[in-house]
């Protein structure tokens, strides 16, 4: 039997003597008053695992109810056909452009297997239905409602070196991204080969914007032209790049290839008209029933948001710009207060409003729930950052009679509340050009900056303060358990299951959210774009120490371009081109009138109707292509038929039956017996040198599925025990 150092075609630091070649751990909950459950829910993750070929070590989590089970794949020929499948599925689906030589040697000599890639299949072992070759473990649903997750381990020297090498570096080439890609994946390298393409591609309107700036001030007609001609280059040349970089890491194709969501639920089965072979179905148009359910809620959206946004801003202009009484300086600040209470409060009901929908549209795969929920955040998410300035520059500017009611309420309600028949000191009303100037900063200058230390610096400090916290109280409860070569370990990994899971997608989100910043509004504002190439030179690095110390170890999945937030980027840089030049003609001439008015514009009648004109279009274009995309293309169906059964038969006759049977998992007896027999030949070793190093030994002191179920037992029995007992001194611990 091969070591699982010998599959590999490269050693990476820290790799498995850092970790103690554990591939993952599982973070599992005893709820004091489930501890019955707890324990059989135990047993069936344990002999799960075992079923399908995984060794496991069980030690006491972070606290008194909480376990770690570290896993590892307990035979590293099963590992090598866990590959082979995967390349032989990746051939199958048009991924790869040639089937793996049945030479498994040859193959890994050929092509090594990338950490990545194995902790992407041995995630999938665990997690993958029982009747598709896993264990069928979910964290957090049904039947696994005690496993609060599954996480790798960080490789530290890796990520210290990481850090040490950007924080030196000014650009980044292709090499960091290769190497991001082979440790945390091509999702994740994907976004960070995005900002870096970004972050080049900014230098452009950081150039001209600064000129723009010193000689034509702000709503220039040059810079709108130079800022819409930049986006739609920018758009068309990411859309090739992402297409060049699935090619070079092999993934062309790979979002064809996905996973079924456990929590799917399927009405009826089907022929699959292509394969032959039975497949679950939910009736399309009963999702399209959901779905027209965000017709009302976009409604909703739009009106609460709009309502408080028209509110504060309304109230903001009334104290700024009318009110001229005593403590102004004071109620300057209450737009704002009620702005920041009351948006994140509305914004986060209504996600999970978008939530709860996205639940009940029943999407059969994590890649179709996880674009339309993406879809949905990303529509909220244009409302709260981008509503303020096109109230700014759509209404205040342009037509800021419309205001007047809104500032008579306000001033009526700030008469009612002195309680006094004198009446409030107030000036006449002007419109300030320069309004949306300062918004403009404040949104790419001061959120950037407040930005960071909330997703960097606050989460560090409150987590260090909590670590110190729960150190103090639980001192002696947890680590004088350990073994002494394993305490420093056990310690580094508890604090890694305490951490939040990372998640690209929020990331992503604050490049869209950015982008779009650029292209809708930096013609009131020039120097956005320098803002912003300063700010993503410090996101890289900021993410990166985000991905290394500030979450747990992402599940290294792989993807061929940036998913939704591509489709995301070309509507921004589709509206750009629309609202940057309708900036420039309503707000050009701003100061040449004392509040704007509908009279003042001329041709607004035109642009209103050009403006409906191209939305309505391309709202026939979307419905058009929804309902194009439910309709099978007999040719398109009969092309792809005649492919797969070409490949099937070149299956059948070059590689045979065989493949399916190297392909399968041995089953939990057979597993017990092969993780046995690799214990005792690795105890044999140890005997032979007279000695084990601590990674050895840890995976000695558990030998098989019944050991590892029964010191499980002992220790959820023995914190039931010690709650009992809360009084007396703790009792004897089993030393795993």
């Amino acid at each position: 039997m091969s070591k699982l150092t010998d599959i590999y075609g490269k050693s990476e630091p820290g790799a498995e003597g850092g970790n103690f070649g554990v591939d993952y751990v599982i973070n599992y909950q005893i709820p004091p008053n489930e501890r019955a459950e707890a324990e059989a829910s135990f047993v069936q993750l344990i002999q799960a695992l075992t079923s399908v070929g995984i060794a496991t070590e069980v030690r006491h989590g972070s606290s008194k109810d909480s376990l770690l089970v570290f896993i590892k794949v307990a035979s590293s020929d099963l590992l090598v056909r866990q590959v082979y499948r995967a390349r032989l599925q990746d051939w199958l689906s048009g991924v790869r452009t040639s089937s793996p030589d049945k030479n498994l040697s040859t193959t890994l000599q050929d092509e090594p297997i990338s950490e990545a890639e194995r902790l992407r299949l041995i995630y999938l072992m665990v997690t993958k239905p029982k009747d598709d070759g896993g264990a069928g473990i979910t964290p957090g649903t049904g039947q696994w409602r005690f496993v609060k997750s599954v996480f790798p381990l960080h490789d530290h020297a890796f990520n210290k070196a990481w850090i040490q090498k950007w924080s030196g570096k000014y650009l980044l080439d292709q090499a960091d991204l290769d190497e991001i890609r082979d440790k945390f994946g091509e999702s994740v390298a994907f976004y960070f080969a995005f900002v870096r393409s970004y972050f080049r591609f900014l230098m452009v309107p950081a150039g001209v914007g600064l000129l723009a700036w010193m000689f034509l001030g702000q709503f220039s007609n040059i810079y709108a032209l130079t800022s819409c001609l930049w986006s739609v280059i920018f758009f068309e040349y990411w859309k090739q790049q992402e297409v060049d970089l699935a090619v070079q890491w092999g993934v062309r194709g790979v979002s064809n290839i996905q996973h079924k969501r456990p929590e799917f639920e399927w009405e009826y089965e089907a022929e699959d008209p292509i394969t032959g072979e039975p497949v679950k179905v939910y009736p399309w148009h009963k999702r399209l029933q959901t779905q027209l359910l965000q017709i009302p809620f976009a409604l909703v959206c739009i009106t609460v948001l709009g309502g408080l946004v028209l509110m504060c801003n309304s109230l903001e202009v009334f104290i700024n710009e009318v009110y001229a009484g005593s403590g102004k300086q004071y109620l300057t600040f209450l737009p704002t207060i009620l702005l920041v209470v009351l948006t994140p409060t509305f914004t986060g009901l209504l996600m999970k409003v978008a939530g709860f929908l996205n639940v009940r549209e029943n999407y059969e795969t994590t890649d179709a729930y996880n674009a339309a929920l993406i879809t949905k955040q990303f529509v909220l998410n244009f409302m709260t950052s981008y509503m303020p300035l096109l109230f700014t520059a759509f209404i205040y500017i342009p037509f800021g009679d419309i205001l007047l009611p809104f500032l008579e309420f306000w001033h009526a309600t700030a008469q009612t509340i002195t309680m006094s028949e004198k009446p409030l000191p107030t000036r006449e009303f002007k419109t300030n050009a320069t309004r949306i100037s300062n918004q403009m900063f404040y949104f790419t200058v001061t959120a950037q900056i407040v930005n960071l230390l909330t997703e960097v610096v606050v989460p560090y400090v409150r987590r260090q303060a909590i670590a110190k916290a729960k150190e103090f109280r639980q001192k002696s409860s947890v680590n004088d358990k350990d073994h002494p070569e394993e305490a420093e370990f056990l310690q580094r990994v508890r604090s890694e299951s305490e951490l939040e899971a990372y998640d690209v997608s929020g990331d992503y989100r604050e490049m869209a959210v950015q982008f779009g910043y650029l292209s809708l509004f930096s013609v009131a504002w020039p120097l956005a774009a320098c803002c912003f190439l300063v700010n993503n030179w410090v996101e890289l690095r900021s993410d990166a120490l985000k991905i290394a110390i500030g979450s747990r170890r992402p599940i290294p999945w792989r993807s061929d371009s940036i998913g939704p937030w591509l489709h995301a980027l070309g509507f921004l840089s589709w509206l750009g081109s629309m609202t940057s030049s309708a900036i420039v003609f309503l707000c050009s001439n701003a100061d040449t009138h004392t509040k704007g008015s509908l009279a003042n514009v001329s041709g607004s009648t035109f642009l209103l109707g050009l403006f409906l004109a191209e939305n309505f279009y391309l709202a026939t274009q979307r419905i058009v292509r929804f309902v194009m995309s439910k309709l099978e293309r007999p040719g398109l169906q009969k092309e792809r038929k005649a492919r797969f059964l070409v490949k099937k038969r070149l299956v059948e006759e070059n590689l045979g039956q065989a493949v399916e049977e190297k392909a399968a998992t041995p089953g939990i007896e057979a597993s017990d017996r092969i993780t046995r027999e690799a214990l005792e030949e690795e105890a044999r070793r140890i005997s032979t040198r007279g000695h084990g190093s601590p990674q050895e030994l840890f995976w000695q002191r558990q030998r098989g599925m019944n050991e590892t179920i029964e010191i499980g037992r002992r220790m959820i029995a023995q914190s039931a025990a010690e709650d009992d007992k809360a009084s007396s001194g703790p009792s004897p611990s089993p030393r795993a």
